[in-house]
């Protein structure tokens, strides 16, 4: 079992900055790789960032490309999604996930959503024109 927190959500004006935090507990968190996903109202959920295991190789999505860095401190079990340059599109609930086994192939591509297999419960940016 591996539960997750989110947090550092919250309402900014477009142009600004978060910084997303996510804590892990329950599982040797460096054998973890982690990942954002967002979902707005009326939308599928989206893919934003991952990191392996490892934090040796990270992604991130076109649409948020440039705009986001994904980290990770395997010593506080937590994984971090710094945010610039906000956009109205941007807003959304964002969670975080875990994908408890490692896998070569994500070296190569991140995890599929169906790879992950715990979520946390969310948390909310507004991002105002």
């Amino acid at each position: 079992q591996v539960q997750l927190v989110e947090s550092g959500g919250g309402l900014v004006q477009a142009g600004g900055s978060l910084r997303l935090s996510c804590a892990a507990s329950g599982r040797t968190f460096s054998t973890v790789t982690m990942g954002w996903f967002r979902q707005a109202p009326g939308k599928e959920r989206e893919f934003v960032a991952a990191v392996i295991w490892s934090g040796a190789r990270t992604y991130d999505a076109d649409s948020v490309k440039g705009r986001v860095t994904i980290s990770r401190d395997n010593a506080k079990g937590t994984v971090y999604l710094q945010m610039n340059s906000l956009k109205p599109e941007d807003t959304a609930v964002y969670y975080c996930a875990a994908a408890t086994s490692p896998n070569s192939r994500w070296y190569t591509r991140p995890p599929r959503v169906d790879e992950y297999s715990y979520w946390g419960q969310g948390t909310q940016v507004t991002v105002s024109s």
